[in-house]
């Protein structure tokens, strides 16, 4: 069967914009004084009493190729709108997902394309996937990630102020999956979002809605990533059609104690390998309809070859980005949550970073490859089995479609 299946949602290299945040920055309820801001890129500002926002730009990124900006916060977050919730992080206080009850497994696919379950765990690592039944939805499977998610942090709807939902499978082109979600969950009329990062979208979602809380805008923030990737997948192509699954997986962020929450981050995009993965939308180019047979097929497409390469190097170099701009090392890390693209690239990553089965969650061989859903649906679990406990240093990795990679660290709280 060649080496089509050597072949994931991941990415690799070029340009960054890197955001490390150990705190943050924020206003006091009761304030007024004025707010200090501390820039280390070639000068101060330095501003009146008040809480201070510090960032750095420079150095840190290790990327594979390509520029990068960083921006390095430290210190603490003070209030939020409302205010007055004392000094302290932003971090998850929530996780939930949803997967959908039909399993097509590895014997299944034998039956519809020239493909062995032997050949495609070898190359893999995967078993089977979760595929939805006809009248499920990427929103119906986003609402109840975000409602376990939300009874998980015991936050209701009603105190959520920014919904954010990662695909690169919604329903419709508009209405927006989120603000449908907003709708569903009871949250007041607030800021409500997709965003297409491809299978880096849960990182990008988390990363963005951190930031939303820093600078006061809302209290508590919900990020949703949803994914029906079957209904993109061309069921005659044995290269893809083995690799992808259906899911839902939540967060929901919001103020933790000092020290606690997300320390530092890293966000990159190279566009240079935009075709290396494609999934047509009103228009589609003469290349990506000779990719397809000659047709018109809005299904993924992607040069497995190429993406291959980039993709253990782009989960290697994130990791140790964030980990620099937070001053720890490998030997910190307590766990990866990796985007569960394939196993051999997971594999050689672990390999580079020295990471054992210990500091490594993996459940690739029970849900594919599930997009941006996949960091989230492997928090939920590894939690559930008791793999992250208060204080742990935990890393969600990922790459995708775009191209786009990135990282975020926390510490648990």
């Amino acid at each position: 069967m060649g080496s089509s299946a050597d072949i994931s949602m991941n990415s690799g290299a070029g340009n960054s914009v890197d955001n490390g945040m150990s705190g943050g920055a924020g206003n006091g309820a009761g304030g007024g004084m004025g707010n200090g801001v501390n820039a280390s890129a070639g000068g101060d500002i330095n501003g009146g009493a008040g809480n201070n926002a510090g960032s750095s730009a420079g150095g840190g990124m290790n990327n594979i190729a390509g520029n990068s900006v960083d921006n390095n916060m430290s210190g603490d977050i003070n209030g939020s709108a409302g205010g007055g919730m004392g000094r302290g992080g932003v971090g998850i206080l929530g996780t939930g997902s949803c997967l959908p009850e039909k399993v097509l497994t590895n014997a299944d696919l034998e039956k519809l394309v020239d493909t062995s379950d032997e050949w495609i765990r070898q190359r893999t690592g995967m078993s089977e996937r979760r595929i939805a039944a006809g009248a499920e939805t990427a929103t119906s499977l986003a609402i109840r990630a975000a409602q376990a998610a939300l009874a998980d942090a015991g936050v209701d709807g009603s105190r959520i102020g920014l919904v954010i939902v990662t695909t690169c499978t919604a329903d419709y082109y508009s209405p927006s999956i989120s603000c449908q979600v907003q709708h569903a969950i009871g949250a007041p009329p607030c800021a409500a979002f997709d965003m297409n990062a491809a299978c880096t979208g849960s990182v990008y979602g988390l990363v963005v809605a951190k930031h939303h809380i820093d600078a006061g805008m809302c209290d508590y923030a919900l990020v949703v990533s949803a994914e029906l990737l079957s209904r993109l997948v061309d069921w005659t192509d044995r290269a893809t059609c083995v690799l992808f699954g259906d899911g839902a997986g939540a967060f929901v962020l919001g103020r933790t104690p000092g020290g606690y929450g997300l320390l530092s981050s890293t966000l990159m995009s190279d566009g240079a390998g935009a075709n290396m993965i494609t999934i047509p939308g009103i228009h589609i180019s003469d290349l990506d309809i000779e990719r397809r047979g000659g047709q018109k097929k809005q299904t993924i497409w992607m040069d497995g070859g190429k993406v291959m390469k980039f993709a253990s190097r782009a989960m290697v170099s994130s990791i140790e980005a964030v980990l620099e701009k937070a001053g720890l090392s490998l030997g910190d890390l307590s766990l990866v949550i990796p985007h569960q693209a394939n196993k051999r690239i997971i594999d050689n990553a672990a390999k580079k970073l020295q990471l054992g089965p210990d500091r490594l969650f993996v459940n690739v061989q029970k849900y594919s490859n599930t997009s941006s859903a996949s960091v989230p649906i492997a928090l939920d679990e590894a939690r559930r089995e008791g793999r992250i406990r208060r204080g742990d240093h935990v890393a969600l990795v990922a790459f995708g479609a775009g191209l786009t990679y990135g990282a975020a660290l926390m510490r648990w709280a």
